[in-house]
């Protein structure tokens, strides 16, 4: 044992005059001074057997908390902010569930801020939002949460952040990976398996790490099963229904057609459901459809859509697990998300 840590283990509170400081007390009771003044504030954010140590402590000692000790537990609010620019609504929605799940009973609220990421001043705009309601930390929802310079803004400000993205951006404690390549090369090899040579790709906006990453992972994988996508089989969607829409019906005119078509997203691929309808095919005697999120949308579908389920909900409230956990708890892993792909009736081998 060192000095110091003898010298620590061997402190009695009777050993201080006057009713101690709040300095005092964190010592006493290992714990930063900001863990005390959230006790002595009765915040949520410390764990009930932290709490009990350090207001034993305070009675013991006779600790009385002056302003300027009450004050530091007030500079933030008990507000979470979730800063989004994602055209998908059920993406968020669920999204939200999460968070609001893993706030319940902590005292905490959420707060949202949608943007426009492609904005000049949308990161002035995320930091007003952050100082004007003294957030206690922010969920960053793809795609703000692959922009490294408002990741850096952030940090300046002193806001807690937790990001979501498509692969890991940051350090573990603040990040959630979602590993989307491993749903997109499930995707095509469960599309060749069925036979399918003929395949069609509707991506998202390039500027999306999502699009790309789940992207080069279904080209990858099915390049390695010896197909290659020709350029006209691969059209940029904007992950919104009228843009599966009109993509569809750009694949669907080529002579011949994919026999099957995968959208990275589930809203493109209820498009998708539309444009073959209009053009008299059938899901999936005519045209295979494969989808991205497995949001509820999927299962609503008729035939039921087979899609790469990702737990948007649970991401959701990992990213407010993260925010709310005790800073003095010490470094926590990150949660480890596998997307699977969910096989449904619009798939099966092509015809011939």
């Amino acid at each position: 044992m060192t000095r110091r840590s003898r010298d620590a283990s061997s402190a009695k509170p009777a050993a201080i005059s006057g009713g101690g400081t709040i300095n005092d007390i964190a010592r006493l009771a290992g714990v930063s001074k900001k863990t005390v003044s959230r006790v002595i504030n009765r915040s949520p954010l410390v764990q009930q057997e932290t709490r009990e140590k350090i207001e034993a402590l305070i009675r013991e000692v006779g600790y009385v908390p002056d302003p300027m000790a009450r004050g530091l537990a007030f500079r933030k609010s008990f507000l979470i902010g979730m800063v989004y620019d994602n055209p998908n609504a059920q993406y968020i929605v669920n999204m939200q569930e999460g968070a609001l799940a893993s706030m319940r009973g902590t005292g905490f609220e959420l707060v949202v801020h949608p943007c426009d990421s492609k904005s000049d001043d949308y990161i002035e705009g995320v930091r007003q939002f952050v100082l004007q309601h003294r957030l206690h930390g922010v969920i960053l929802v793809p795609r703000v949460s692959e922009d490294g310079a408002l990741v850096d803004m952030l940090r300046q400000a002193g806001c807690r952040y937790a990001r979501i993205a498509a692969v890991s951006l940051d350090e573990p404690a603040r990040m959630i990976a979602t590993n989307d390549r491993l749903g997109a090369v499930e995707v095509a090899n469960y599309l060749e398996s069925l036979g399918h040579r003929r395949i069609g790709l509707i991506t998202g906006p390039q500027r999306y790490l999502s699009t790309r990453e789940r992207g080069a992972g279904f080209m990858q994988a099915l390049a390695r099963r010896g197909i290659e996508l020709p350029p006209e089989h691969i059209v940029e969607g904007g992950y919104t229904f009228e843009s599966g829409v009109a993509c569809a019906e750009r694949l669907l005119a080529l002579d011949p057609r994919p026999t099957a078509i995968f959208t990275l997203n589930d809203e493109m691929a209820a498009g998708v459901y539309k444009a073959a309808f209009k053009m008299g095919l059938s899901v999936p005697d005519d045209l295979s459809v494969v989808g991205f999120d497995d949001s509820p949308l999927a299962a609503r579908l008729w035939p039921s859509l087979s899609s790469v389920r990702l737990p948007i909900r649970d991401m959701g409230a990992f990213a407010a697990a993260m925010l709310l956990a005790d800073e003095d708890a010490g470094t926590r892993a990150a949660p480890v998300i596998a997307p699977h792909l969910v096989a449904r009736e619009s798939c099966q081998p092509p015809r011939g």
